[in-house]
């Protein structure tokens, strides 16, 4: 069978596993949910890399001598309903801005295996549904514990925390001021400096 070397050679209609995203070889990030592959996402603009930056500092000031850690994108989280599956039974895989991962028995030399605690995706303009509708249903489902969208155009952040298997929502942000962190005790992360350009 000849290699996948590009993108095109993929048929959108099919459904794939983790055991065949191993297999591919090029170099855009693209990320599996419940088996259909998701079109390539853009390289992120100035300040979707400044701001993703900014928070990923903070948190990992935070973190030293904790037991969470924090990952940054590209770091593959392979989202299972049940217990370790072999690559043949994974069909998602993703791609998060950010996350943070406080039961390190989840984590392996490939990324992540199961849901991280927390998560932050910072909404593109071309990938706002992927964001706030197809990614949301899949960490409430999957069990992530807190999912932050960060919007950097209006410089807003909407924050969910999971409660009884549905996300409620935490808090909206728009102006200076700290933003406590549900499943992280004791991190705030301040507006100002999560949106600060230089």
């Amino acid at each position: 069978m000849e290699p996948i070397t590009q993108f095109s050679q993929l048929d959108l209609s099919k459904s794939y596993t983790y055991a065949d995203y191993l297999t591919w070889k090029f170099d855009e990030f693209v990320e599996l949910i419940k088996g259909r592959l998701m079109q390539p996402m853009a390289g992120p603009s100035r300040l979707h890399q400044v701001y993703a930056l900014n928070m990923a500092a903070n948190i990992r000031q935070f973190l030293k001598g904790k037991k969470c850690q924090v990952y940054i994108a590209p770091f593959d989280v392979r989202l299972t309903t049940g217990g370790v599956n072999g690559d043949q039974q994974i069909t998602t895989v993703v791609q998060p801005d950010i996350c943070v991962v406080c039961d390190l028995t989840k984590l392996d030399d490939r990324g992540c295996l199961g849901a991280p605690d927390w998560i932050i995706e910072i909404v593109s303009p071309g990938n706002t549904a992927r964001d706030t509708k197809t990614k949301f249903d899949l960490y409430e489902e999957s069990g992530v514990r807190e999912y932050w969208m960060v919007y950097p155009g209006m410089k807003t952040i909407t924050a969910y925390v999971l409660d009884n298997d549905q996300y409620k929502l935490a808090g909206e942000y728009i102006e200076p001021g700290l933003i406590s962190v549900a499943t992280v005790p004791g991190l705030a992360l301040e507006w100002t400096e999560i949106f600060a350009e230089d």
